[in-house]
């Protein structure tokens, strides 16, 4: 897959993502996409991409085999019993 492409903004400042980042990116038909502006560049990316980047970067700092929901559930139980 190309990792660039050089493409033509319509006259109401719309342009289409080729089918190849589309489907790269997991893009279908009516998904919503954020844009965002880094530098002087415009990035588009799917909140589940932004998940997943954001998972990767807890998971450096989390134990293997450790639950952090079953960490958060456990405090809030705790934290009910005192109430």
């Amino acid at each position: 897959m190309n990792t660039e492409a050089r493409l033509r903004i319509n006259e109401n400042g719309r342009v289409v993502i080729p089918a190849s980042f589309r489907k790269a990116l997991g893009i279908n038909p009516g998904d919503e996409v954020i844009l965002s502006l880094e530098e002087d560049e415009l990035r588009i990316t799917t909140m589940k991409r932004r998940i997943e980047r954001a998972q990767r970067h807890v998971r450096k700092y989390v134990k293997p085999g450790v639950s952090l929901v079953d960490e958060l559930i456990a405090e809030r139980r705790e934290a009910a019993k005192r109430e």
